[in-house]
């Protein structure tokens, strides 16, 4: 799992959705949906930051649970994304 990858996805969430509180960030497998703390505005807002921070493109599909409910699942997905676009 790439560190800056993974630094980058937690400030954006606690800036965005915990106010700078980063005492609350929850631990990397700890679902984002089920905790209430990423609403589907989140998931969007989350979309436009991945795309625009690193320059992957996110197709409607790919907006899933998968993908999107946990730290961890967010920084595989952008290391995919990376990975499959470097090829």
């Amino acid at each position: 799992m790439s560190a800056s990858v993974k630094s980058e996805i937690h400030a954006f969430i606690v800036e965005n959705f915990l106010f700078g509180d980063a005492s609350q960030l929850p631990a990397e497998e700890i679902s984002l949906i089920e905790t209430d703390l990423v609403d589907s505005t989140g998931i969007l807002e989350m979309v436009l930051f991945l795309e625009e921070r690193f320059a992957i493109s996110v197709a409607d599909a790919e907006i899933v649970p998968d993908n999107f409910d946990t730290v961890a699942r967010l920084v595989a997905f952008v290391e995919r994304k990376r990975a499959a676009a470097e090829a």
